[in-house]
């Protein structure tokens, strides 16, 4: 992969050093750079939300079948603390979403197809980390309103929302306020006026309080992720983009140069090939739904239904 300058560590370093502490082990062993995987330990990182650590254990578990030692550390939080975790070395290996990434490194790219991301994202990542395979599997924010809100004001897309003419009270993760597709991104690229816009945060990265905030009128807009069971269930109108307010959002593995031997990359590679949005869906009904079942029991059940277990 070809990759830009190093990202230097951030200030978050002893945030996530602290936070990794809490909910992982204290060993530290370093990362493979063997070319076989060998007996080294690679250490997996997820997360602060149930999809990203199913997606952790399903790496976890492909690379355990390859004989390969791994180290677990999961819902470490959002991005800039599991960065820095990554930047330290607490751990080597994560599930990304390509074009939040590719955001978060280069927010000047202009990128706007899967492969396009993808092909900047590559060059985008710090030396010394990489991007392995994406999948075809897609998880993206995604705006959605309940159907009588939809119905009320004809709304299908994101550029309708420019014609409501009541107040617009968006719900989402507090760091949404400042993401391009945020308020601002609205306003920008629908022509939403800013005046007409009123931010709630709801830190559960579009889980059951963002969903019930939607169900009981505490928002109005609420950023869901779009492989998330709740937007059928409850009926919602996911809102069309079609300027790609929202980048692409491919699932791919981000992880340390050094960890990334040929049967670790081997292995990561497989489950990439296999990975689709449906099975997320699925996965995830699993874990939101009546079986609440554990992240390493549906990995564990996916890798057997695609022979990679």
């Amino acid at each position: 992969m070809i990759r830009a300058r190093r990202i230097g560590a951030t200030a978050l370093a002893l945030t996530a050093a602290l936070a990794l502490s809490a909910c992982g082990s204290s060993e530290t062993i370093s990362g493979g750079g063997d070319s076989s995987g060998g007996d080294s330990t690679v250490k997996v990182g997820s997360a602060g939300f149930a999809e990203s650590e199913i997606i952790a254990e399903i790496y976890a578990q492909a690379l355990e079948a390859q004989g390969i030692t791994v180290e677990r550390t999961m819902q470490i939080g959002q991005r800039d603390v599991y960065i820095s975790a990554l930047e330290d070395g607490s751990i080597d290996l994560i599930p990304e979403y390509s074009g939040n990434l590719l955001q978060y490194y280069d927010d000047s790219s202009d990128a706007s197809s899967s492969e396009e991301v993808f092909d900047a994202l590559s060059e985008a990542v710090p030396e010394g980390f990489e991007v392995l395979d994406q999948a075809k599997a897609e998880d993206k924010d995604s705006y959605n309103v309940t159907k009588d809100f939809a119905e009320k004001y004809d709304l299908t897309s994101l550029a309708d929302l420019a014609n409501v003419d009541e107040k617009i009270v968006v719900g989402g993760n507090p760091e949404l306020k400042e993401r391009p597709y945020g308020p601002q991104g609205l306003t920008d690229v629908y022509g939403v006026p800013a005046d007409n816009i009123e931010f709630t945060a709801i830190n559960d990265s579009g889980g059951p309080l963002t969903v019930d905030a939607l169900v009981n009128g505490t928002v109005n807009v609420a950023d869901i992720f779009s492989t998330t069971p709740a937007i059928e269930d409850n009926g919602f109108v996911t809102l069309d983009d079609p300027e790609n307010l929202i980048l692409p959002q491919n699932v791919l593995p981000l992880i340390n140069s050094d960890a990334a031997g040929d049967e670790v990359v081997k292995a990561l590679n497989a489950v990439s090939a296999k990975l689709t949005t449906e099975a997320l869906i699925s996965m995830n009904g699993r874990n939101q739904g009546e079986e609440k079942a554990s992240p390493a029991t549906i990995a564990k059940d996916w890798l057997a239904e695609n022979g990679l277990d």
